[in-house]
């Protein structure tokens, strides 16, 4: 049995403090809804999506230690749903007593995307081979060292939604054809052909007890390197998917990391599995838990916030999710058309994230699709993503 926290009480009578009020904000919110918990969000917009469901929205940038301490004051525990805020204030927090879930301890190395590779490497957990870089001209005596014609070139910090992302072919670079993509420090690593993506979610409360999500197969949008549309459980053997779970467990652990997080793997072509990043926090690739596990992600992470046991990931029923981005050439108010048809078809499930305005490959919702057996999913799946398209309002 898992150890439990002693003295918990329930229901919690604080109030959790949520930096951010994007999407993943107001999907936190709204699984804390039949618990009667009390959420306070810091976001610059007023009209943020997790407004609508927030008992408090305080203005102000998740980068400015007024704001941070402004939200910490109104709060017993803190939490995040994106990882560009205000670090050095939160480690300030942290040693001043605030409790916040993840620590910011590891919020700091997560987003170097260096460091937090080195952070494998060190705990000897497989991950792509790399070299860090400091600027522009060290990109050819790095990539001389790493095999492979494709590297990946990544933005040190500051990358978010395929932003910060770069693939090219090492022969571009050496010929001068290419020439690197980023000024900043950044890192190269070996570009893993034809992998398989997926994703495993886990969460880790104080008392080092851990789960998964059964692993979920991604297909990214072909520019956007955005996640398009995923589906649980992944295409894998039994064997692949046990290393997958436990090799996700292991990458937190070494963190010592508490709370939810999502682990994104690569397979490669000989079913090595790679550790490629982690996201500390309620992640796009977990959507569907909402509708199609026991427990949710947003429901697991208000648990660890509350001191409460996990709860079962186990999956329902084989789920995939959808996402519903902008699409190119509409800008300003929309409507989602197909809305009613696809409502009409059992097993579905849309959500919007209440955004005031659309723009290119902007993530405004997402459609959970469940059925009883895989080759039913994908082909209801199908279905709803031709149902739905946003148009001008």
């Amino acid at each position: 049995m898992a150890e439990q926290a002693e003295g918990v009480n329930f229901p919690f009578r604080g109030t959790i403090g949520i930096i951010g009020g994007g999407q993943l904000g107001k999907m936190l919110i709204e699984a804390s809804r039949p618990w009667n918990l009390k959420n306070i969000v810091l976001e610059q917009d007023a009209a943020c999506p997790a407004s609508a469901v927030a008992d408090r929205v305080i203005c102000g940038s998740l980068n400015d230690p007024e704001a941070l301490r402004n939200l910490a004051a109104a709060c017993d525990v803190l939490t995040f749903e994106i990882e560009h805020v205000g670090v050095e204030t939160l480690l300030e927090l942290e040693r001043e007593g605030k409790r916040i879930i993840p620590s910011p301890k590891v919020l700091d190395i997560i987003r170097d995307k260096g460091r937090q590779k080195q952070c494998y490497y060190d705990h000897g957990l497989p991950t792509t081979a790399f070299r860090l870089v400091y600027g522009p001209d060290a990109w050819k005596a790095a990539c001389a060292e790493l095999p492979g014609s494709r590297l990946v070139a990544k933005s040190r910090t500051g990358g978010y939604d395929g932003r910060g992302v770069d693939i090219f072919n090492r022969e571009d670079l050496m010929n001068g054809s290419y020439k690197p993509a980023f000024d900043a420090p950044s890192l190269l690593e070996v570009f893993v052909e034809d992998a398989l993506e997926l994703a495993v979610i886990v969460a880790r409360d104080e008392q080092g007890n851990s789960c998964t999500w059964p692993s979920i197969q991604m297909e990214f949008h072909p520019t956007a390197n955005l996640v398009e549309f995923l589906f649980m459980p992944a295409e894998v053997s039994a064997s692949l998917e046990q290393r997958a779970r436990n090799l996700a467990m292991d990458a937190v652990s070494a963190l010592n990391g508490v709370g939810v997080f999502a682990v994104e793997l690569l397979i490669d072509r000989n079913d090595d599995v790679w550790i490629n990043e982690i996201a500390p926090r309620p992640h796009n690739s977990g959507h569907h838990t909402i509708e199609a596990c026991y427990t949710s992600q947003y429901e697991q992470l208000n648990r660890i916030l509350c001191g409460l046991p996990l709860g079962d990931p186990s999956l329902i029923q084989p789920a995939a999710m959808i996402n519903l981005l902008g699409p190119e050439g509409l800008e300003g108010a929309y409507r989602l058309d197909g809305a009613d048809a696809a409502l009409a078809i059992p097993g579905v499930y849309i959500h919007l994230y209440n955004k005031s305005s659309i723009r290119a490959m902007r993530k405004m919702g997402h459609v959970t699709v469940m059925a009883e057996n895989m080759d039913a999913l994908k082909a209801k799946a199908s279905k709803v993503r031709e149902l739905l398209r946003f148009v001008p309002a």
